[in-house]
């Protein structure tokens, strides 16, 4: 390993300074570890902070990104994970909302979906089960989160997650404080915008090794466009032991009650028409079912983890993370249902149906699309230093269960309603007391892992790392519709090889290269047989094959005292391509996936990181992405000519810029970005145009003021050029237009559906400790 810069020999480095000012680099090792490596991460620096000898060398052989808690600190206080990385290179975020409170939004990077990235929170993972997305207005608090780290190709072998293909994300949140303080937040702005925050650290307890820290958010705001508003009620917590040589136990929780609201998403003729018009009604008339509180999504989430790190000796260690996780959530939509003519699976209904409110039979209802879900897990690795070889290995295992309901909820005469959770106990019965349900199933996951890898130290500067890993996923479900399908199974396994070097050049260049496999299983939705009007519109199956994927990167990384550089090109092969989009499920807007078969991409992602002069600190990204389809896609009994059209939602220019300014008294921030254009068809026969956003944030430190606590006044403007675009593709088709296949049949159109781009928000906060 070389030999470390002066600028590296620091007296006080925590981890939240191991980045730049702007935060936007990570020069760091591992992605879910680095932040707990360092002194005690409770020691704060009030105002200004030197950006030169911050920046340690960085020894991961593939592309790393992040964001600390520096640069989170200076953003507003409601933006969401997703929202918060969207200046690294390839990250392409859709949000419906300027807040982050909407769950309507979504991540791609380098064109792929939010399906195929894998979220950690302290190692523990974030990805739905049953459809692999994750949820950034469920994460932890902003102002407890030390860093995000973004490896935009590839997971750890060790990751306890069965999706990677679009890289990791792992959110690290902060230590408790040696010392007991508190904090407080207080946030105002546009939309009706309240935020309160508090947070209280005990210091050691009663003398111990222990420290912990709790903390409490609630936050309030009204729709931006259209009505209705959302609430969210946040407690994150961390209980922390550290002894001996780096031994270090912990556990995290972080607990989630929010309901938000459903933006439509408009077609492009909508938009077009409408524009940011395009809302749920803010009245309620008898028989629509377009009301705003129809529309309204409920989630209560609890997510524990506890990692734990042992010094076992000179040359063993392990590591291993537990966790825990339970979700019960409504997805609602406003319809209609007839007191008569009902079918339940395949079984016609003689009797009648109670509908209250029903006029000549026909009665406006709230449809639920409700998920509850439990998960606990484990993951373990042993690291033995044996000479020049650094060998681990390592088990995972995953037990999960999702019951999916589609039910119905009686509403009022004002369109409230009875109940907003979609509780199966209250939801409307066929006259022999039986659930009337459009989807009703039990899905358990079972997941084991194995994996070994090997780290060689070649001399000094050069190290190769190989390693395998094996998955097995197991999917038992059980379908509680009448029908001639009750009993589903699905069984995989699948081995990932990788492998990896990294050369350095001085004590100041670096040079890597990879290659690294990984798969997404279908989602569990396809195994299940869909019903309409009595008889099996859509047969699941067990057959689909997973995604596989082969990616490769090879970059070169350059860290100095006042400029940090990198450059990372990057080339994948996909097999059964794998494309997230929604579908109508009987009124429900369903999560499912397209089979696209194969894809190559291809690009260029680079980051430059300027600091100039004291308190200064500049970064600029961008990405090239040539993405292609390599077959044409099956529609039917006939196939749409989609062979090397641009694959969907993957912009080939994206470029992003950024600056940081803190003299000790005065600080601030700017962010913008540029995303090109996005293609929404596999057809290529709609797409969205290219669009820009500018944020900007000024504050003033008062801490000298006020005791030496740290105290800040801070302003926010979101989105200040506040341009009237669609943001991103909510549900791709095939084709928009009326089409020839290749057989010559006609292939109907379908208009896919669009985010429409959140608006401009201020917000002004004030934060104070004690």
């Amino acid at each position: 390993m070389p030999v470390p810069h002066a600028r590296d020999r620091v007296t006080i480095r925590p981890a939240a300074l191991l980045c730049s000012v702007a935060g936007l680099m990570l020069p760091a090792a591992a992605l879910a570890q680095q932040a707990t490596t360092d002194v005690p991460a409770d020691i704060r620096v009030i105002g200004h902070r030197d950006p030169e000898g911050l920046l340690p060398d960085q020894t991961e052989p593939r592309a790393v990104s992040a964001i600390s808690a520096d640069f989170i600190g200076k953003q507003a206080p409601t933006l969401n994970a997703f929202q918060l990385v969207g200046l690294l290179p390839g990250a392409n975020v859709a949000s419906s909302d300027p807040y982050g409170l909407s769950t309507s939004s979504s991540l791609t990077l380098r064109g792929l979906g939010q399906d195929e990235i894998a979220v950690l929170l302290e190692g523990a993972p974030q990805n739905d089960i049953g459809y692999f997305y994750a949820y950034p207005s469920q994460f932890a608090d902003p102002a407890n989160v030390r860093q995000i780290a973004l490896a935009q190709g590839s997971t750890d072998i060790d990751a306890p997650t069965v999706v990677g293909a679009g890289g990791l994300m792992a959110l690290t949140l902060d230590d408790p404080r040696s010392t007991r303080q508190g904090s407080a937040d207080l946030s105002l702005g546009s939309h009706g915008l309240r935020r309160v925050f508090v947070r209280a650290d005990t210091g050691p307890i009663a003398g111990s090794a222990v420290k912990a820290f709790l903390s409490y958010s609630n936050t309030r705001a009204d729709n931006w466009r259209g009505a209705g508003y959302d609430t969210r009620q946040h407690v994150d917590a961390k209980l922390l032991a550290e002894w001996g040589n780096g031994n270090r136990a912990s556990l995290a929780l972080s607990y989630n009650d929010a309901n938000s609201s459903s933006y439509p998403s408009p077609t492009l003729a909508e938009w077009q028409a409408q524009g940011r018009g395009f809302n749920y009604d803010a009245r309620y008339q008898a028989g629509a079912t377009t009301y705003w509180r129809l529309y309204r999504a409920p989630f209560r989430n609890l997510y524990a983890s506890a990692p734990v790190h042992l010094v076992l000796g000179d040359r063993w260690s392990f590591d291993g993370t537990s966790y825990l996780q339970f979700g019960y959530g409504n997805s609602p939509y406003g319809t209609q249902l007839s007191t008569t003519g009902n079918f339940l699976g395949v079984e016609e209904l003689a009797d009648p149906i109670a509908l209250p409110g029903a006029r000549d039979g026909v009665a406006t209802v709230m449809g639920n699309y409700t998920g509850d879900q439990m998960r606990v897990g484990q993951v373990g690795t042993l690291r033995w230093q044996a000479g020049a070889h650094r060998i681990m290995a390592g088990l995972w295992f995953d037990y999960g269960t999702d019951r999916v309901t589609q039910t119905y909820t009686a509403v009022d005469a004002e369109g409230r309603p009875a109940d907003r959770w979609g509780y199966r106990s209250k939801a409307i019965r066929t006259a022999d007391g039986r659930l009337l349900a459009y989807e009703n199933q039990r899905t358990v996951t079972v997941t084991k892992s194995a994996f070994l890898a090997d780290s060689i130290a070649l001399g000094e500067r050069l190290t190769i790392d190989i390693g395998v890993k094996g998955v097995g996923l197991l999917r038992n479900g059980r379908n509680y519709l009448p029908g001639p399908q009750t009993r589903v199974r699905r069984d995989s396994f699948t081995v990932l090889p990788r492998a990896a070097l990294r050369y350095a050049i001085d004590d100041r260049q670096q040079v890597f290269a990879n290659i690294t496999t990984n798969f997404r299983p279908p989602n569990e939705f396809t195994l299940y047989d869909s019903y309409d009007g009595g008889v099996v519109s859509t047969r699941g199956t067990a057959a689909l094959k997973n995604e596989y994927s082969v990616s490769q990167e090879l970059g070169y990384r350059y860290i100095g005292p006042s400029l940090s550089a990198s450059i990372t090109g990057f080339h994948y092969d996909f097999r059964n391509r794998q494309l997230a989009t929604v579908v109508d499920n009987g009124g429900a807007q369903v999560n499912t996936t397209l089979n696209a078969g194969g894809q190559h991409s291809y690009g260029i992602d680079a980051e430059i990181d300027y600091r100039p002069a004291r308190g200064v600190s500049v970064y600029v990204s961008g990405e090239y992405l040539r993405a292609r389809l390599d077959d044409d896609l099956p529609v039917g009994d006939d196939t749409l000519p989609t062979r090397g059209k641009h694959a969907v939602s993957s912009p080939t220019l994206q470029i992003g810029g950024g600056g940081t300014y803190d003299d000790g008294r005065l600080f601030g921030s700017v962010a913008g970005k540029y995303v090109g254009r996005q293609y929404a068809t596999f057809l290529n026969d709609e797409s969205i145009p290219g669009y820009a956003t500018v944020d900007l944030a000024i504050g003033v430190h008062l801490a000298d003021w006020f005791g030496g606590k740290r105290t800040d006044l801070r302003l926010n403007a979101i989105n200040v050029t506040d341009p009237h675009v669609l943001a991103g593709v909510q549900a791709v088709t095939a084709n928009a237009r009326e089409a020839v296949g290749r057989g010559g049949t006609i292939v109907p159109g379908q208009a896919p559906a669009y985010y429409i781009a959140g608006g401009a928000a201020v917000t002004a906060t004030v934060s104070r400790s004690f």
